[in-house]
Formats: structure tokens, C-alpha cells, sequence
């Protein structure tokens, strides 16, 4: 009983998206400013990078890209499309996985390792992390803090809500409904399976624009002292 309790509870933490054991973790940016964080989770990949950025220059808007370290490796023409097109690059792992029971020293070297070949793009700005999945528990908010890193999650998650089956009328609609001020929007856009959340974004930032937000990054939204 006590065993299942206690695996119980390790699971609500691990997958909670406004609290962990140990750092700071961050969902949302201050709620007083009109402004609205763009993220997208994964990649780059050669196919798909270019939409995205296509539709964010036609909109005039930033955004922040936790990209795998493994997929800039394999596509550094696009990961280098998103840094000279002047979008924020953050650390979304080596290779994607659940970093909830890994060692500190596999930890490390998943952020490490990344950072690095970020750097090796040219890239000069902060490097925000988030975990794949979303998922921490211990180790990982533990390393974290020691590298003075926050946590970065997300407030507003509209294809987890409305189901991979979502059209791109429907994520558009739900994210300019549900938007408010200091939001960061968790996107996926890299992958075939992506497409209705391409589609949606000329919509999302044409209505989030017209309901009065500003595009920023990620580390200007949670620490607008650096713009």
C-alpha cells in the first residue's frame, strides 16, 4: 500500500507542469505584460523547418525552438535556418528520452552535449531547457539547479488537450481563446504527423495578434531585464 502510494506520487511529479522537488521551474511569464511566448518541441528537420519559419517571418513573429541535439546534428541547414531567421534556440535533450531515472552523469552529458553542438551553430543567446515529455522528478530539476537553469514548461498545451486527431481550425481557436498574458504555447511542428498545427499557425498569430499580444522568446518573456 504504502509502495503504490509512494510510486503514485513519484508519477504526479514527475508529469506535474508547475512543480518539482527541486529549482525553479517556470510555466508562464509575468501575467501584467501583453505578451505571448511561441514554443515548438523537437527537431529541426529539413522538411518541415522551413514551414514553420516561413509562416513566422509572414507573421513577424518569434519564437523559441527546443530542438534535439541528435536532430541538429542530422539537420544543421535548418537549425541554422532558425538561428539566422532570429529565433531563440533551447536544449530539448540529445536524444529525446524520459529523464526521470537516468544517472546525473547520463543527465549531464544529455545537456552538455547539446548545448555544445548549439554552440557550434554560432548560436550566442541563453539556452533555456526543457524535458522531453515534460517529465522530471529528482535527478534531473536537481542538475538543473546546479547549473543555474530553470525548468521551462508551458500554460497553454493545445494539441495535448484536443488530441492528435485536431484540425487546425480547432488548435487555432482554442489557443487564441485561451491565451492570456504571460502564456507560454507549447507547439509541435516538425514531424509529418505536425501538419494541422502548421496549418493552424498563420491563424493562431494572426489572432493573437489581433487580440493586442506580443511575440517575444522565451528568455525575454521570464527575464525581461535581458531585452
Amino acid at each position: 500500500m504504502a509502495l503504490g502510494l509512494l510510486v503514485g506520487a513519484a508519477y504526479q511529479i514527475s508529469r506535474a507542469r508547475d512543480f518539482q522537488l527541486f529549482g525553479e521551474i517556470i510555466t508562464h511569464g509575468p501575467r501584467d505584460m501583453p505578451q505571448i511566448a511561441l514554443t515548438f518541441d523537437d527537431g529541426p528537420t529539413a522538411r518541415h523547418t522551413p514551414a514553420l519559419l516561413q509562416a513566422l517571418a509572414d507573421g513577424d513573429a518569434v519564437a523559441t525552438f527546443f530542438l534535439v541535439g541528435r536532430d541538429i546534428d542530422a539537420n544543421p541547414e535548418a537549425a541554422a535556418a532558425i538561428i539566422e531567421a532570429g529565433h531563440e534556440v533551447g536544449n530539448h535533450s540529445w536524444d529525446h528520452p524520459r529523464m526521470v531515472l537516468m544517472s546525473p552523469a547520463a543527465i549531464r552529458e544529455q545537456i552538455i552535449r547539446t548545448d555544445a553542438t548549439i554552440r557550434d551553430l554560432g548560436y550566442e543567446g541563453p539556452i533555456q531547457f526543457r524535458p522531453p515529455f515534460g517529465k522530471k522528478l529528482v535527478v534531473l530539476p536537481w542538475i538543473l539547479r546546479e547549473m543555474g537553469r530553470p525548468t521551462v514548461m508551458w500554460s497553454v498545451e493545445p494539441e495535448t488537450l484536443l488530441g492528435a486527431d485536431a484540425e487546425a481550425n480547432d488548435i487555432a481557436i482554442h489557443v487564441v481563446e485561451q491565451a492570456e498574458a504571460g502564456d507560454i504555447i507549447l507547439l509541435h511542428g516538425m514531424f509529418s504527423t505536425n501538419q494541422a498545427t502548421r496549418d493552424a499557425l498563420p491563424e493562431i498569430i494572426t489572432g493573437l495578434r489581433e487580440r493586442g499580444f506580443e511575440f517575444v522568446r522565451v528568455s525575454d518573456l521570464i527575464d525581461p531585464a535581458d531585452d
